[in-house]
């Protein structure tokens, strides 16, 4: 059994999941994150996507029975090259994904095209150092404003060995 971190019950928690939401998660690993969210929908599901072959492997081995439910699918894909089609999504979010500090005007245009009115987009960070927590959020921030989102909070948690931040954004048109 996997120890579930602190922090990832938290960015659940923070999300507030409800039992019909639509989540995306963007960069699930081996989809640890997916497993809590489905022990909390009904009616809802969640789309997880990862670049690596391995870990979406990993991660649909670990949520067979979501799998088979209904509850959880399963993409090997980036956010930019993502084919959604006409699927809608409440909430978006990423942990630890660093792409929304670089260049993320592409996978921005995506989570805005597929959002229903009224979604959020939650983006975890929880870099090993504590000075580096507060900057992050800051670049985050700045790429939200610069690329057609509002943020409407950053939300700050104390963690060993350095704080966690949620930066929640809504797309702006």
């Amino acid at each position: 059994m996997t120890a579930v971190p602190a922090r990832l019950v938290w960015a659940i928690d923070t999300m507030e999941v409800a039992p019909d939401d639509r989540l995306l998660e963007i960069g699930c690993g081996a989809g640890l994150a997916v497993s809590l969210i489905c022990e909390r929908l009904i009616g809802g599901t969640i789309t997880a996507i990862d670049q690596s072959a391995a870990m979406i492997a990993r991660a649909s081995r670990r949520n067979q029975a979501c799998v088979a439910a209904g509850k959880a699918q399963f993409q090997v894909t980036a956010i930019e090259d993502a084919a959604f089609g006409d699927a809608r999504f409440s909430k978006v979010f990423a942990i630890n994904v660093g792409l929304f500090e670089r260049e993320p005007a592409g996978a921005l245009r995506v989570i805005g095209a597929h959002l229903l009115p009224g979604g959020a987009l939650y983006l975890f960070h929880q870099p090993p150092l504590a000075e580096k927590t507060r900057p992050i959020a800051e670049r985050v921030a700045r790429n939200l404003q610069a690329n057609g989102f509002a943020v409407s909070s950053v939300i700050y948690q104390e963690f060993q060995p350095a704080p966690a931040v949620c930066v929640v954004a809504h797309p702006t048109t």
